[in-house]
């Protein structure tokens, strides 16, 4: 009888200790803070395809530009710069802005958001066929980048840094060790689009390829397949 008078004793005290802490106050917005989903997907504005810029124009006024200011790209101005990278082309076939040998498309991209309009910071993969976004990381990695970058201070003013990797089976399954020759044209390629595209736009960026790999890997989530092989700060100028 005493036994079971304890065990009643201790259930009542479990009961009233769990009710005091229900009472207690919580600290303010813990119970509304918003926690952002990763593999959130964005659908990005269509991109243009004419603008006042000619071809030429653009040519003639590339540059590497390295230093931006603090004004945020606009969700438009990320959809054309990541258009002009590997956007489709032909949705029937799969063709790209930049060329590719056998159309087999080796290169990844990333984009990391620092400061754009109505998009958290974070790491993001940009998937072609969509023409849009899916987040696989929350936060900002801009001083990760840059030490990634072997210090390189530009990497962390960008607006928004891409990152172009390649995953080179896609393309040494058909063509043998001259494949990976190949993905790196197709990367000068695709870097070269978005270099016409940010004069198009009145930005600025710049191709930097020194990269600790590993690090690099390990801030964007990469697959294990994947090698990364440019990054690309863009910004206001």
């Amino acid at each position: 009888m005493k036994k079971i008078h304890a065990i009643i004793m201790v259930i009542v005290l479990i009961g009233a200790g769990i009710g005091v802490f229900f009472m207690l106050p919580q600290p303010m917005g813990a119970e509304c803070e918003p926690k952002e989903s990763i593999n959130e997907k964005i659908k990005l504005p269509e991109p243009k395809y004419d603008s006042d810029t000619s071809v030429e124009q653009a040519l003639l006024e590339r540059r590497s530009v390295r230093a931006y200011t603090d004004d945020p790209l606009t969700l438009t101005e990320v959809s054309q710069l990541l258009w002009a990278a590997q956007g489709i082309t032909d949705p029937g076939k799969g063709f790209r802005t930049a060329p590719s040998a056998g159309a087999l498309y080796p290169l990844e991209i990333y984009v990391v958001i620092n400061n754009a309009e109505g998009v958290t910071e974070g790491v993001y993969k940009y998937k072609p066929p969509e023409h849009e976004l899916v987040r696989i990381r929350n936060g900002n990695v801009r001083d990760e980048l840059a030490v990634a970058a072997l210090g390189q201070t530009c990497v962390g003013e960008g607006a928004i840094v891409i990152v172009f990797s390649a995953v080179y089976e896609r393309t040494t399954q058909k063509y043998g060790d001259r494949g990976i020759r190949y993905v790196h044209m197709e990367a000068g390629h695709a870097a070269q689009n978005v270099y016409l595209q940010a004069v198009s736009l009145n930005l600025g960026t710049v191709v930097v390829g020194a990269i600790k790999d590993d690090e690099l890997r390990k801030i964007l989530n990469m697959s294990d397949e994947e090698h990364p092989l440019y990054i690309m700060p863009v910004g206001n100028i």
